[in-house]
Order: structure tokens, then sequence, then C-alpha cells
């Protein structure tokens, strides 16, 4: 544990932080508002010069005073004040220099700049008033010899009454003058924050992008998993039930002359090991096939689309692969349309296409159904007909259906920030649509 001295043990560390925060901010002040000030007059005369020659100057005072700002606001207070983003703005040096001097954010620390002489004159008038005030009233006994005999008021200086009002006046004062440092520099902190950090805006936006990147990584690091188990149970499982298989099946062929109750077990297992065995297959090309990971698109849902009982047109026009997590994406998309389709349109054929334009992916499932599908669960027949909704909403507002299908997915198309539409009127045809960004 630390010694702290007497003064230490009257007034903590953070009264003269804060204090000396105050006193320090009327010495910044006037030389940031002087420079500021005479800059922005001068870019102001100067006219069509200015617009070339004044921001150069003017950005590097402005830098250089906001970074001592935030020095002492981070080494005295500990409030560390966020660095306002620069816009963004392509071209040359004059370019960005002027997309800068425009920026709101230059103008709100230039304003701070402008500010902080008459907050710090404030801030240091009131704060020498208490200190000194208190200080020589608390302590007007050890000088009272020194003190007149009469007032301005004609009050009797030197008698014990005044000098004990005086006394308990000063001790007051002092008392306050903590409180009253710090709440001033609590003031000129809450002040320094809105001009010298990220406007509001701004901070939703890098809370945006924050969220966006994590949802991004959860999203690819479900994915990855998803690759893993597939990995685990093609390489682990699905190998132990082949071998299975095969013996029960080598069993069955060649224990002729065992009892018919042993063999019929022997041939109910080898069928339960089969049927477990393409069911397994099945899981796995749904949790993830690996023919999407070495060849595309293309190859995997061609494979996808020869294992649906009705005739399926297939187009993929993807020049350029997408990334994985997307690619994975629309191949789900295609798989569960596919399986809604088969399940619940009472189509006699579908077409699936996907196609690649700029930086979009567009997957479209259409099929010679019934129609009616639907996203909102409350929704009539046909609906959602026509309608555009952010993947993972209805498009009239209700409540996703659970059991179409469609609502699982909107949701995988959400994950990535996907658009889905529905045009699904009853009696048919049926189309579904998903616009994914194709990062590559």
């Amino acid at each position: 544990m630390t010694r702290s001295g007497p003064i230490q043990l009257v007034f903590p560390a953070a009264t003269w932080r804060a204090t000396v925060h105050v006193l320090l901010g009327l010495l910044l002040g006037v030389v940031t508002f002087g420079v500021t000030l005479t800059l922005v007059v001068l870019g102001v005369g100067l006219g069509i010069i200015a617009v070339v020659v004044a921001p150069v100057p003017m950005l590097w005072c402005v830098r250089a005073f906001t970074t001592m700002q935030r020095s002492r606001f981070r080494d005295l207070l500990g409030v560390r004040i966020p660095v306002a983003p620069r816009p963004s703005a392509t071209g040359g040096f004059v370019r960005r220099t002027l997309a800068e001097a425009r920026s709101a954010a230059t103008w709100r620390q230039i304003g701070y700049h402008l500010l902080a002489l008459p907050i710090g004159v404030v801030g240091f008038i009131v704060v020498t008033t208490f200190w000194s005030t208190g200080l020589a009233g608390t302590a007007v006994f050890g000088y009272r010899g020194w003190l007149p005999v009469r007032g301005i008021v004609d009050l009797p200086m030197r008698s014990p009454l005044v000098l004990t009002v005086i006394t308990v006046v000063g001790v007051l004062l002092l008392v306050a003058a903590p409180h009253v440092a710090i709440a001033l520099a609590r003031l000129d902190a809450a002040v320094a924050r809105t001009l010298l950090g990220p406007s509001r805006t701004q901070e939703l936006a890098a809370q945006m992008e924050s969220l966006a990147r994590s949802r991004a990584g959860a999203v690819d690091a479900a994915d990855a998993e998803r690759r893993r188990i597939e990995r685990d149970l093609h390489d682990g499982t699905q190998q132990r039930l082949v071998s299975l298989a095969l013996n029960l099946g080598m069993a069955r062929n060649e224990l002729e002359d065992m009892p018919e109750p042993a063999r019929d077990a022997i041939a109910k297992a080898h069928d339960e090991a089969k049927q477990a065995l393409a069911e397994l297959r099945d899981f796995i090309r749904g949790l993830h096939p690996a023919v999407l990971d070495d060849r595309g698109l293309d190859a995997a849902l061609s494979g996808l689309t020869a294992r649906v009982p009705l005739p399926v047109r297939l187009r993929v026009d993807v020049p350029e692969r997408c990334s994985a997590t997307v690619e994975a994406v629309a191949y789900f998309v295609v798989s569960e349309s596919l399986t809604n389709v088969v399940k619940h349109a009472r189509a006699s054929a579908a077409e699936v296409t996907v196609e690649r334009i700029g930086d979009r992916l567009l997957v479209r499932v259409a099929d010679d159904g019934v129609g009616g599908a639907a996203l909102g669960a409350s929704a009539s027949a046909g609906g959602a007909a026509g309608g555009t909704a952010p993947a993972g909403s209805a498009s009239d507002g209700s409540a996703p259906s659970s059991g179409t299908g469609l609502y699982g997915l909107a949701q995988r198309a959400a994950s990535v920030d996907g658009i889905l539409r529905i045009d699904s009127p009853p009696g048919g045809p049926t189309v579904i649509e998903v616009e994914l960004p194709c990062g590559s």
C-alpha cells in the first residue's frame, strides 16, 4: 500500500487532477482558440486561395490540438475519447484534404477548440475563486492582525464574530472546491466527447460494422463446424457402418446352414445397417456436401437435382466462385426449396437457375405446382405472392410458418444478408428467389 501525505488524506488525488485539468484547460484554450480562430478567419478571407491553401495548416493544427486535448483528458481524468473516423475519399492528396476539411468531424473539433477558451476562463475563475477564497477564509485567524479595522461595509473585521463567520464560509468553500472542480472537469469531458469524438451516427455505424463482422465470424465458424462434423462422419461413422453392412452381407450369404431364426436376424440386421448407411449418407449430404468444396456449386447442384424424384432443369452460370459460406447457403436454399416442391407442391417439374451478376449471386427455384406458399403462418394462400422481404422476416409482417420450411430457408439467407422473394399465387406456379452478396 502506498503512503499518502497529509494533503492527500484530506483531498483525494482525483480532486487535484480535476483542478489541474481545469487550470490547464485555460492555457490550452488560449492557444487553441487563438490559432484556430486565426486560421478560420484567414481561410474565409483568402477566398478562392483558401480552398487549396488554408485546409492544410488548419487540419494540421486541428489534429495536433485534438491530440493534446485527448492526452489531457486521458492523463488527468482517465477519460479516453475515441478518435472520430476520417472521411474516406479516393483520389490524390488535395481531394482527400478537401474531403477531411469539409467533414462534420473536423468542424466539430474546430468548434471545441474555439469553445476551449470560454470553458477554460469560466473554469479557471470558478475553481481559483473557490480554492483561494476557501483557503483565505479558513486561515483568517492566522492573519487577522493584517486585516483593516473596518471593512467595505463598515464591518468590524477583527471582531471574533466576523472572523468566525469568515472561517465558516472559508471551510464551506474549501469543502465545496473539490466537488466544483470535478463537476467542471466532467462538464468539459462531456463537451469533448460530443465534439472531439465520433458522432452518434458514426458510433452506431461502427457498432453495426462490428456486429456484422461478429455475425460473419459466427456464420463462418458454424459452417466450418458443419464441415468438420461432415468429415468426421464420413471418415469415421460411415466407414464403420459400411464395414458392418459388408460383414453382415457376407454372413447372410455364407451361413446358409444356420437355423431360420438366426438367418432372419442376420438378414434383418443387414437391412437395418444398409438403411442406416443410406440415412447417414443423406444426412451427411444435407449437413455439407463434400463435392461443394471440391468442385463448386455446379457439380453439387447437379448431384442434388439428380436425386429429386421429378424432372428438374438446372442452369448454373457462375464464372467466378463465391465465398464458401455463400455457396453453402445457395446450396441449402436450392435443397430446401426442392424438398418443399416434392413434399407440398404436387408439381410435375421444377427449374433451378443460379447465376452471378456482379457481386450478387441470384438463386431461382420455380415449379409448376399448386402454389400458395407463404412466409406468414396467418397468410392466406398466395398471401405472400409477389412479396419481397428481407430474409428472415415475413413479407406480410406475420410470424413465419414453421410447417413449410420457408422460415428456415429465410433464416439461412439472412445469415449472409440475403434477400428472399416469393411469388406463389393460388394454383401456381411458385417462384422462390434469393439474392446473396457474393464475396469472393
